[in-house]
């Protein structure tokens, strides 16, 4: 039998060795680099606005009717959009970002926007629907549903709830009251009635509320529901395949030009970056925490799980890029839509006040458009108006009005629409942007 010598290389020559074998590698690394094209950075609008584009001489009347409406509700913080005919002409902040730390609110800054989240999850549902991947008048549970879990089929017991259809959900007529309080809010209430260990995830949610009996046949009447929208984003997630957050990001945000919206966290130690602080109104008490942990906790941090929220009210972005969301679902040419003209027309479709519009609060047939939110520590309006022009204001503090708040910043918007809207400049601050 031959031997074969074991050969040492030295660890001088094996350097000299790699180096040569790793050279052509890197030279094409290289070469391919120069031939590619660079991607561009997306810039956020968030990234590009201040408060000075917005301190225009003219309007220092508007700034002082907003500083002192903000004064007279103690709201630590606000901020406004204004577009008009998908051209942003106004974004600023007024008061404190974060009142500790002497940050003062910026239109880069971000804030929660509660209910309006729900104008983002329906038109996520319309654009499946463009997919041919559901159709609004699918039904949601048993057998033949989206949501055909077992765990979920066995949890029903009245067969009514076998005829919810997706578009029951959107209008808030699929029978899920809060009798029992909100089961998106009532989150202690759940624990201690079926024993949980733990505030439960969306599916355990999901089970429970499914136990109880409806508040009435679904589609004979309609009562608000947060519920119907956590069910609507797990749609999203059973249709999709994919998560509720990425899908939204990659399917409806980034198309419409929005880079800078997120689900938001429960915790101010977990906010984003650029995110303000909240606060509550005067007043209010210190509540348990959501989970039944014992600890005693301020309510816009930590009496609600915001995670449980999901598409119903969990997502936090800018005024600013809600304009550009907005732009890019109200059937104006000037903004490429996301979304089919058939599906602007079912959105904004008026039917009558017992009804409400698809993931819009109101949609009344002159073409004015409204979408609230609310939340412990924030309040948000989306007014679009007839003419084109777009509102929208959200704050980073309580009122004790809760949701009536809403009428009073809807007031704020025509006052100064009537007395300062003909000194908004004309022009777009969405241009010179990565969107």
């Amino acid at each position: 039998m031959s031997r074969k010598r074991l050969i040492i290389l030295s660890p001088v020559i094996l350097t000299i060795l790699l180096a040569a074998i790793m050279l052509p590698l890197s030279s094409s690394s290289r070469d391919r680099e120069r031939h590619e094209p660079a991607r561009p950075k997306i810039i956020s609008l968030n990234d590009s606005l201040t408060n000075e584009m917005s301190s225009i001489p003219g309007l220092e009347g508007m700034d002082n009717t907003i500083e002192k409406f903000l004064k007279r509700w103690e709201i630590k913080g606000a901020s406004i959009a204004v577009m008009r005919n998908d051209s942003l002409l106004y974004a600023k902040g007024y008061g404190y970002a974060d009142e500790e730390k002497g940050e003062m609110m910026e239109p880069g800054n971000i804030l929660r926007m509660a209910s309006v989240s729900k104008l983002i999850t329906a038109t996520g549902i319309m654009l499946l629907q463009e997919q041919g991947k559901l159709s609004l008048r699918d039904t949601v549970f048993g057998p033949r549903g989206i949501l055909d879990d077992s765990l979920f089929t066995a949890a029903i017991r009245e067969k009514a709830k076998f005829g919810i259809t997706v578009e029951q959900l959107l209008r808030h007529k699929a029978g899920f009251t809060c009798s029992r309080g909100d089961p998106m809010f009532s989150t202690r209430d759940i624990i201690r009635q079926f024993r949980l260990d733990d505030a439960p995830d969306h599916r355990t949610l999901v089970k429970c509320v499914l136990s109880r009996p409806l508040g009435y046949r679904p589609g004979t009447w309609q009562s608000y529901s947060n519920f119907g929208y956590l069910l609507l984003s797990m749609i999203i997630e059973k249709v999709s395949g994919t998560d509720y957050e990425t899908f939204i990001k990659e399917n409806v945000l980034h198309p419409a030009g929005c880079y800078d919206m997120h689900l938001a966290e429960n915790y101010y130690e977990d906010k984003y970056p650029n995110e303000v602080r909240y606060y509550m109104h005067s007043g209010s008490e210190p509540v348990e925490e959501y989970n039944l942990s014992g600890r005693m906790v301020e309510r816009c941090y930590g009496a609600n799980d915001i995670h449980a929220l999901s598409g119903a009210g969990a997502w936090c972005g800018s005024p600013a890029e809600l304009c550009r969301f907005v732009a890019s679902i109200d059937g104006k040419p000037e903004i490429k839509d996301i979304i089919s003209p058939e599906s602007v027309a079912a959105m904004t479709e008026y039917f009558d006040p017992a009804t409400y519009s698809l993931g819009w609060n109101d949609t009344k047939p002159t073409g004015e458009w409204t979408r609230t939110g609310t939340l412990g520590g924030t309040s948000a309006l989306v007014k679009y108006f007839p003419d084109g022009e777009c509102w929208i204001i959200i704050t980073n503090t309580s009122t004790w009005k809760g949701p009536g708040f809403s009428r009073y910043t809807e007031g704020l918007f025509r006052k100064c629409r009537e007395l300062y809207g003909d000194e908004l400049p004309a022009r777009n601050l969405f241009s010179g942007n990565n969107v």
